[in-house]
C-alpha cells in the first residue's frame, strides 16, 4: 500500500511504527542495549484496528498494549532527552499515504473504511535509524525471538 499511495521520493523507510522521532545520538549505545533486551522475547501482539485521517495522508491505527509498554519504558529511560513531539502521548500508526491533497486522502480513507476489518499485525523487530538530512540510514535491527 505504501508503494501505491506514498510519494516514491519520500518512501525511503519500509512500513513501520515510529516509537520516537528523534533521540540524541549520545543515547545510541544505550538504546541498542535496551532494544536487544526487549527483542529477546516473543514479539508483542498487535492489531491493525482502524483507519486514521492524517489530513494530507492516511494511516492504519495500531493497538498493542505490549508495544505501548516498551515505548513507555523507553520514554521513562530517556526522559529529559525527548523532543516535545516524542514526550506527547503516543498514537501508534502505520502511514500508508502522506503529503497528498486532503481530498485524495479522504478518498482513500473512504475506500479503506468500506471494507476494513481489524486484523492481527506481525511485528518483526525493533530498529533504530539515523536521519541524514534527506535519506535515512539504518543503524541496527533487533529481531524478536519466539
Amino acid at each position: 500500500m505504501r508503494r501505491t499511495h506514498f510519494p516514491a521520493e519520500r518512501n525511503q523507510v519500509p512500513a513501520h511504527l515510529t516509537l520516537f522521532h528523534h533521540l540524541p545520538p549520545s543515547v545510541e549505545a544505550e538504546l541498542s542495549q535496551r532494544l536487544a533486551t526487549y527483542a529477546a522475547v516473543a514479539p508483542p501482539k498487535a492489531t491493525i484496528a482502524g483507519v486514521i485521517d492524517l489530513g494530507a495522508g492516511t494511516a492504519f491505527r495500531v493497538e498493542s498494549e505490549e508495544l505501548e509498554d516498551i515505548r513507555y519504558d523507553l520514554a521513562e529511560a530517556f526522559r529529559g532527552l525527548l523532543t516535545p513531539q516524542d514526550a506527547a502521548p503516543w498514537r501508534p500508526h502505520i502511514t500508508i499515504q502522506n503529503k497528498v491533497e486532503p481530498r485524495e486522502a479522504k478518498k482513500l480513507q473512504q475506500q479503506l473504511r468500506a471494507t476494513f476489518e481489524p486484523r492481527p499485525l506481525s511485528i518483526r523487530g525493533l530498529a533504530s535509524w539515523r536521519y541524514l538530512g534527506g535519506p535515512w540510514e539504518p543503524i541496527k535491527t533487533h529481531v524478536f525471538r519466539g
